[in-house]
């Protein structure tokens, strides 16, 4: 049976080139499909990434009780320097609590491909933000100075909006600012704000109070004890999360939609692929019909005929398969895009086509190809062999 399996597929696979037309259809079909399915989880993957990897778990972050986000979060000035003085918070060499009340608001700047003006997070900080947030490191120009309208920009949102260079001037706000620095911050989310002094901010937008306090803590086994002495405060109202939770929170939501788009469009076109290789594979049955019939009445058996036909189709999928895996990773790969995401701004990210995806969308692929080899096979098996060697 082996022998006569590998006799039968060797001679349908060399009879493809002469069926190029109909062959092409399940494997640009599954191309198709298996790209569409790895480049939007590309994208819910690389949004998760930058968004989920931003924070440390030694850096905690406080909000209003109740709060979901920075946004929509108020610390009053007088509650700040209780939560840095609690216990667990590190301290410099002076012993001072490095931490600061934050100021988060948003700006609206235009893209730069398509000039349309989106939200961009303005996150107002202290003088020990590269202390608080070491991560964060200035590729061109300088720090901003306190009590002057300067800003630095992150990597990610001067790829995506309009006069995010050094030495541009943006307008907001009745008041310029210029953009004194570019900065990364290992491609996390803050990659796509802009940074000032939090005084200057406060001034700037007529605000008294913080959105958040961040505190880089001793160790990351000091965050309970630094969670508890806030939360038992009876003068404080807040919630006290893990910097790396909190940023984990804000992309679920956003993460499962794109999820979901992906497999609902890629399910609707396997459907569709399914359907085109039922059809190739049936016609391909049909055209060599007679052949078949010779095969069995010289003794070749049913099961060397079906595996004949699912080896067809599963190779004709697995190449369009891998063709559509490798057309996500070589045009989406990489590639920097903004959606709405934490604090109702841009989020920048970048969408990563993974190892993994690549081989989930191979294995839609195969599936779609044994489905589609399915009842072909099996009429193959079934054909009468006297009908068959009478038509013409």
């Amino acid at each position: 049976m082996l022998k006569q399996t590998l006799a039968v597929t060797a001679m349908n696979l060399k009879a493809i080139p002469q069926r190029l037309g109909t062959s092409s259809v399940i494997v640009i079909g599954i191309a198709g499909v298996v790209a569409v399915l790895v480049s939007v989880l590309a994208m819910a993957a690389g949004f998760h990434q930058t968004v989920a990897n931003s924070g440390r778990d030694d850096r905690a972050l406080v909000l209003r009780g109740g709060s979901q986000a920075e946004i929509n979060s108020v610390i009053p000035r007088d509650s700040v320097q209780t939560i840095l003085d609690a216990p667990g918070v590190r301290k410099t060499a002076q012993g001072k609590p490095i931490g600061c009340g934050e100021v988060v608001t948003i700006v609206n700047l235009p893209r730069i491909k398509d000039d349309n003006d989106s939200n961009v997070t303005l996150r107002g900080s202290c003088e020990q933000l590269q202390t608080l947030r070491p991560e964060i490191r200035l590729v061109q120009g300088r720090m901003f100075k306190p009590a002057v309208r300067e800003l630095i920009a992150g990597a990610g949102a001067a790829q995506q909006f309009k006069g995010l260079t050094l030495g541009g001037q943006l307008h907001f706000r009745d008041s310029d600012w210029t953009v004194v620095g570019i900065f990364t911050s290992n491609g996390d989310a803050h990659e796509s704000d802009l940074m000032a002094d939090v005084d200057t901010v406060q001034s700037a937008f007529r605000r008294t109070g913080f959105q958040s306090v961040t505190a880089l803590l001793e160790s990351p086994a000091r965050f309970d004890a630094f969670k508890d002495a806030l939360t038992t405060n009876p003068t404080l109202t807040v919630d006290v999360r893990r910097e790396r939770e909190y940023y984990a929170d804000q992309s679920k939501q956003l993460t499962k939609l794109l999820n979901f788009v992906a497999y609902f469009v890629g399910g609707i076109m396997a459907i569709g692929a399914m359907f085109g290789a039922l059809n190739t594979m049936y016609s391909a049955v049909s055209a060599r019909s007679r052949e078949i019939a010779t095969l069995r009445a010289l003794g070749f058996g049913s099961t060397p005929v079906v595996l004949s036909v699912f080896a067809e189709s599963l190779l004709l999928a697995l190449a369009g398969a891998a063709i559509g895996a490798a057309l996500a990773w070589l045009f989406f790969n990489g590639n920097a895009v903004s959606t709405l995401g934490r604090n109702f701004s841009q989020v920048v990210f970048r969408l990563t086509v993974t190892p993994e995806l690549m081989l989930a969308g191979v294995w839609l692929g195969l599936f779609i190809g044994l489905l589609g080899g399915l009842f072909p096979a099996l009429r193959a098996a079934r054909l009468p062999i006297v009908d068959a060697l009478r038509a013409s």
